[in-house]
């Protein structure tokens, strides 16, 4: 039939997100991201008159239920509706609502540090259940050669975990790769977890978010801090690695040991040896590299490598925590001395 009119497609319902518990303010905000477009916090407080602390608790509330993603331009934070159908879905998934928790912040913190945004899609997998990512752990671990570094955010490991992880560590331990763990304290008169001979271990409170570093290469951590059966989240890409790497030994820099008093010693290889003594006589990098028979870009990731372990940004901060921990016994290395409190 000539001069029929096609039949308009109905714009998405937008979901009452009140029904599943959250706040009228991440409601709003919701339903302002769905039919405005990103917006950054500055936006949305001058569009909708809202303050900062409820602003701050509303976004919250919206990452945490899976409604709303952060992504990072430059200095700026912008907030982005996740589709109608798939909030959906989540929320009828969910069992209980939603719990914005200081841990959760610190996850969503560090996850937006890495400019997920920015890096090519084919470096970043979704494990979408628990089993997922298990099984993808099992086989990263199987395949590590070098270094496994893990951040464990649980007060304390179930046992189901622990019967999973226990004989991966100790297989790890065994094949001479180094482990290194960071985990929170335990409870004032709970056990500590177990810790495998041979392994590295160390307690903080302050930890960002659950991971896992396997050689360097893959970085592992939960896509939901709050619900752990959503999976997981992978990256191979290089720079994201790197910048979850230097998270991990900033926090272990400056974690206890809770098994040793004094401060662990600093124990620098022998190409490290030679190549701080070169620098610390007046050769430039270039220089150094000759002398040993090695190339500057070498030199640079030998240096790198050891700011990276010891969780310092530059080569002051190299030099103040090498000569505060007299680990420098070296000819022609100058040690920073520290006074002691009789000095002071």
């Amino acid at each position: 039939m000539s001069g029929q009119v096609p039949a308009r497609q109905s714009a998405p319902v937008v979901p009452v997100l009140g029904r599943w518990g959250l706040s009228p303010h991440a409601d709003l905000i919701y339903r302002t991201l769905t039919m405005r477009g990103p917006q950054t916090c500055a936006m949305l407080a001058r569009e909708l008159d809202i303050d900062g602390g409820r602003l701050a608790a509303a976004t919250d509330e919206l990452s945490a239920a899976g409604a709303a993603r952060l992504t990072c331009r430059g200095r700026e934070r912008w907030w982005h509706a996740v589709d109608v159908h798939r909030v959906g879905q989540l929320m009828r998934q969910r069992r209980g609502p939603v719990a914005v928790t200081e841990g959760y912040r610190r996850h969503l913190a560090a996850v937006a540090g890495l400019h997920l945004e920015r890096v090519d899609p084919a470096t970043v997998r979704r494990l979408p259940t628990r089993e997922a990512a298990r099984e993808r752990i099992a086989a990263l671990t199987a395949a590590e050669r070098r270094e496994h570094l893990a951040i464990n955010t649980e007060e304390q490991i179930s046992a189901e975990a622990a019967a999973v992880a226990g004989p991966q560590d100790r297989g790890l331990v065994a094949r001479g790769v180094r482990l290194r763990a960071l985990s929170l304290p335990p409870r004032a008169g709970g056990p500590r977890d177990p810790v495998p001979a041979g392994a590295e271990y160390r307690e903080t409170t302050d930890l960002p978010l659950k991971l896992m570093i396997f050689d360097r290469h893959t970085a592992l951590f939960p896509a939901d801090p709050a619900r752990f059966d959503a999976g997981a989240v992978q990256i191979t890409d290089a720079d994201a690695v790197a910048h979850l790497t230097q998270l991990f030994h900033r926090i272990w820099r400056t974690a206890r040991d809770p098994f040793r008093q004094e401060v662990p010693p600093i124990e620098l290889t022998a190409r490290e040896q030679a190549i701080l003594t070169l620098l610390t006589d007046g050769y430039s990098e270039e220089a150094a590299g000759e002398a040993l028979g090695l190339s500057r870009r070498t030199v640079v990731y030998t240096l790198r490598a050891l700011m990276d372990r010891l969780g310092v940004q530059n080569r002051f901060q190299l030099a103040l925590v090498l000569g505060a921990a007299r680990a420098v016994p070296l000819p022609g290395v100058p040690v920073i001395d520290t006074p002691t409190p009789e000095e002071i």
